[in-house]
């Protein structure tokens, strides 16, 4: 009987290991993928000039959403 019960605690205790190892690998390669994503030169002129694109459409549509684009009636 305390040979049984000392298998049974040593495969739970092995399980819980593996368990707890899946989601420490799920973490790494989370983190990874975050890392590669965040490596950009900010110093490019190729990217200033795509951010100032971006963000001059992005004033346009929000500009056209209020109404206050050309052609508009101030009244609107």
């Amino acid at each position: 009987l305390c040979n049984a019960a000392t298998k049974i605690q040593a495969s739970f205790r092995g399980h819980l290991t593996r368990k707890h190892m899946e989601g420490e690998k799920k973490d790494e390669s989370s983190s990874k993928e975050q890392e590669e994503e965040l490596d950009i030169d900010l110093t490019d002129p190729d990217l200033n000039k795509a951010a100032a694109k971006i963000q001059a459409s992005f004033r346009g549509h929000l500009s056209r959403k209020e109404g206050h684009g050309e052609g508009q009636n101030p009244s609107n």
